[in-house]
């Protein structure tokens, strides 16, 4: 019944939530936009710290540190009210070193990525509220099965990185490549779509208040993968 794209946000997360207590609270779609804004605001300050302070140690401590908390929430969902801030934090320092980078290649490459995030973000969420796209079973198999064929053309891009050889499908600034990142790109924000209807159904079947975070800390994960994705298209684009 409750199934997301996203790693950290799949319908195996609701199975017990009748097993646990919930005499904190259950969860609500106010509570959850409350914990995306803190989570979000977070992030901001993390980035934009490591962006004044562009260190290279940021970048490895908010990739691994990021990393590592996010399994650790994937598998503890109850500290999520802790792991769900830390992770954006260190998700912040890790976004602010290599949105720099970016910067220091890509004339006005930020603003856009930023902009296009925030724009596709707003439109994904009126498009779910207004019902044009309805989330059917059939539909969220689609986007988690793409999602998953996604997921393993980067890893066979990272394995066939350390003998030396380039997949043009990722890297590549061909028609290829371009249009590889755009279907990335695409699948990124259905997946919102998703990551939507899942914390609406959370609310609906009365899930523990600390969902709240934990929902809240899946769709920071995939507005970030939304960026990157973005970030890495508009590259291509300029790069040709």
């Amino acid at each position: 019944m409750f199934r997301s794209g996203n790693p950290a946000l799949s319908e195996e997360i609701f199975q017990k939530t009748g097993a646990v207590d919930t005499s904190q609270g259950t969860m609500s779609i106010s509570g959850t936009v409350n914990k995306i804004g803190i989570l979000f605001l977070l992030l901001l300050i993390g980035a934009t710290i490591s962006w004044y302070q562009p260190f290279e140690a940021f970048i490895w401590l908010g990739a691994i540190g990021g990393f590592i908390v996010a399994i650790v929430t994937v598998f503890k969902k109850e500290w999520s009210p802790i792991t769900a801030p830390l992770y954006a934090a260190l998700e912040g320092l890790f976004l602010g070193a290599i949105s720099m980078a970016y910067a220091n290649m890509y004339d006005g490459i930020i603003f856009n990525a930023v902009a296009l995030t925030l724009g596709i973000f707003a439109a994904m969420l009126i498009t779910y509220r207004s019902g044009l796209i309805e989330v059917t079973q059939k539909f969220r198999m689609g986007i988690v099965a793409a999602t998953g064929g996604i997921a393993l053309v980067y890893i066979a891009s990272i394995v066939l990185g350390f003998f030396g050889i380039n997949l043009s499908l990722v890297t590549g600034t061909g028609m290829l490549g371009i249009g590889f990142s755009l279907i990335v790109v695409v699948v990124a924000a259905l997946n919102l779509v998703l990551d939507f209807d899942l914390i609406e159904r959370g609310a609906e079947a009365a899930a523990p208040k600390y969902f709240e975070w934990y929902t809240a800390f899946g769709l920071i994960i995939t507005l970030v993968w939304l960026y990157l994705e973005l970030l890495r298209l508009l590259s291509k684009l300029q790069r040709r």
